[in-house]
């Protein structure tokens, strides 16, 4: 009878087992079938070519993702110095790239965007207002001189890329044989653009003012085949990483609300959107600014259906994506707010706009430091952070490191004055280059939370600037500079703001908003200045060595 029993009982377990994975087995089969099921709905008008057919080829095989960058704008992503995607890579440096894409291949150049722009898409560069400004003294001030020190990667050490290491045997190069050098090595002129803005990151500038990459690499952006998207872990809101045919990488930022549509002024600044055209236009303030310190952003158009769903091996994001009764393609993803199908992101009907921002080098290769902004809000619908109660907090801030010594204080105050410009309370931490240590600049990531009220000017956000009283002189110029009537800002915006493909990208309320805030800034400065004196307000960088604004020169004390 124990032997029947032991039997029996063993035999129930192999039946659980069994049943166990065939319903893992069908799970897996459930997206395939979903598709077939799906194929045969008729509908009145159709979004894309098959709008319910979910991807004729199955999943997409994988791609052996590079090392080479990375997008990070959450405090914990820094702290190890692993890609974000988690996915092992095989091979070595030489294997991260294997293959370049010559410009224009997309088709989709000429399809109208969402936002009808009656603004003049080329304006002329000759007599134009920035042509101006970049032609002013204050804009032509160099860096001192680089040694291996001060540039993020060497070159000849450092990164190599040799397309006959390579898998794939489909590298398709933009030149011939003469790119490559008399050993038989690509040389840097022909590495892809996004490639060579890496190697030129240095200790002063994330890309020199007039560096014929950033434009190209623009173009990239917005003309590259897109050949994987995942969804980006961390964050509240829903962020892709979208990989390119070039091996390039982006972070994607969709639409969620039209350019008319200010904050709710019930929301919290921990819960507002973030916006897609904020990245766009801070790239290019920052630029005007002659910060430098915004990776290149520029605005795209994509395909929901082929260019995402079709194409992402990210079951989870593919997962939520559905049909709107008004037959529009939508999905939703995975994040902290908004993630919902109350809140789903729907093309028209399969077109959406978004944001893409070049990443930077993977933090394997170069390690970033997360620092936590002195001035960090308190993220709590009660509380208040100790420098909103404290009118001397900026006393203590001096006194402690890194912020004793350096040039790091007046980053804080340039990022400040950044901020206000676009109205963005959203700084919680700040990234800088480990390999520079604390001489060097801030990097100005995550910006979508600007440019929300054209109609209100949160004061709050100059609070460092109005309790330190201190700036460069650099800065204070070309702050005076844009106030002119010729060099006006909200002008300098809209004719840079032009050329970007999803034009127009910020409404006039937006951009006389600027120029309003501008008059405020200085207005603080111009109160320090009488209360404290111009040679402690003012720190001058620009007397003898044009590079001994990066000197080691500790703050001054009342």
């Amino acid at each position: 009878m124990k032997m029947i029993l032991l039997r029996k009982f063993r035999v129930l377990i192999l039946m659980v087992f069994l049943i166990a994975c065939s319903m893992h087995i069908m799970i897996d089969l459930l997206p395939k079938l979903e598709r077939h099921s799906n194929s045969g709905c008729s509908c009145s008008h159709s979004p894309s070519e098959e709008p319910q057919s979910w991807g004729k080829q199955g999943w997409p095989n994988k791609h052996t993702l590079r090392i080479l960058q990375d997008f990070s704008n959450e405090p914990s992503s820094n702290v190890s110095s692993h890609s974000l995607e988690r996915i092992p890579v095989t091979g070595d440096k030489t294997q991260s790239v294997k293959r370049l894409e010559h410009y224009g291949q997309r088709g989709d150049r000429k399809r109208p965007f969402i936002q009808d722009a009656t603004v003049t898409k080329n304006m002329p560069v000759k007599g134009s207002r920035l042509s101006a400004l970049y032609d002013h003294p204050l804009y032509k001030r160099s860096p001192p001189p680089l040694t291996d020190e001060d540039t993020l990667f060497n070159v000849n050490t450092d990164i190599r890329f040799d397309p006959k290491a390579a898998e794939d045997q489909e590298w398709n190069g933009e030149g011939t044989m003469d790119e490559f050098s008399p050993t038989g090595e690509l040389t840097a002129d022909s590495y892809p653009n996004w490639l060579r803005f890496h190697i030129g990151i240095n200790r002063y500038e994330l890309y020199s003012r007039h560096n014929p990459v950033i434009d190209a690499l623009l173009k990239d952006l917005v003309t590259q085949r897109i050949t994987s998207v995942a969804m980006k872990s961390g964050g509240t809101q829903l962020k892709l990483i979208m990989t390119f045919q070039n091996y390039g990488q982006a972070l994607f930022k969709p639409m969620k609300q039209t350019r008319e549509q200010e904050t709710p002024p019930d929301f919290f600044y921990f819960s507002d959107f973030e916006r897609h055209n904020a990245e766009i236009a801070a790239f290019h303030l920052d630029k005007i600014l002659d910060f430098r310190r915004v990776p290149p952003v520029a605005g795209r158009l994509v395909n929901m259906t082929k260019e995402i769903r079709d194409v992402t091996r990210d079951k989870k994001l593919w997962r939520t994506f559905f049909i709107s009764p008004a037959n529009n393609v939508c999905f939703y993803g995975e994040c902290s707010y908004y993630c919902s199908t109350e809140h789903a992101l729907c093309g028209k009907p399969d077109q959406i706009e978004g944001s893409l921002a070049a990443f930077l080098p993977d933090l394997a290769l170069a390690k970033r430091k997360t620092w936590r902004n002195p001035w960090r809000r308190s993220y709590h619908k009660r509380k208040k952070a100790e420098w909103e109660v404290d009118p001397d907090y900026c006393e203590e801030v001096k006194q402690t490191p890194p912020y004793d010594s350096g040039t790091r204080l007046l980053d804080i105050m340039d990022m400040t004055i950044f901020d206000f410009l676009m109205g963005n309370m959203d700084r919680h931490h700040y990234e800088t280059f480990e390999k520079f240590g604390n001489e060097t600049f801030i990097i100005h990531l995550d910006n979508g939370r600007g440019f929300g009220k054209h109609s209100h000017d949160e004061m709050s956000i100059l609070v460092p600037l109005t309790q330190c009283c201190r700036v460069r002189k650099s800065t204070h110029l070309r702050l005076q500079l844009l106030a002119k009537e010729e060099y006006k800002l909200s002008m300098l915006m809209a004719e840079s703001l032009v050329r970007d493909r999803l034009s127009p990208i910020l409404i006039q309320p937006h951009l006389d908003a600027m120029d309003r805030r501008l008059r405020q800034v200085l207005k603080v400065l111009g109160e320090c200045i009488e209360k404290e004196g111009y040679s402690y307000v003012v720190e001058d960088d620009l007397q003898g060595d044009q590079g001994s604004d990066r000197g080691h020169t500790a703050p001054r004390r009342r």
